[in-house]
């Protein structure tokens, strides 16, 4: 009885930690918009209701559209690549603009590739 208590008590630790987890990778857009207008809005267009920006940059609505992928996205903004400036960004502001961009595509979600499952092998014979 208490060694089922114990593997109780583990999986429910384990579970809140993994969804903790998962929550902050998946970021809040709305903190998101917030840090792009701080940090982005003078070179990339990042709401509808902006009026100017860099011309030579794309607006989030273009890079939404992209349809690309959470976790590029999410390095590229971890080492930007010039004329895009090191905005040193923690690892959540950047969850966080990453899950903003994202919601400004219009169109659904894909649904999202499981982590660590392997594909599907050829069947011999």
């Amino acid at each position: 009885m208490q060694l089922r208590r114990l593997m109780l008590a583990t999986a429910l630790v384990g579970g809140s930690a993994a969804f903790a987890t998962f929550a902050l990778a998946a970021g809040d857009a709305q903190r998101g918009a917030i840090v792009a207008k701080r940090w982005c809005a003078s070179c990339h267009v990042v709401t509808s209701d902006q009026t100017s920006a860099s011309a030579d940059a794309p607006s989030f609505f273009d890079i939404a559209q992209r349809r690309t992928d959470r976790k590029k996205l999410g390095h590229f903004l971890m080492d930007p690549h010039p004329p895009m400036p090191d905005m040193h960004l923690s690892r959540r502001e950047i969850d966080d603009i990453v899950s903003y961009i994202r919601s400004l595509d219009p169109r659904p979600q894909p649904a999202p590739e499981p982590e660590g499952k392997d594909k599907e092998l050829p069947k011999n014979g």
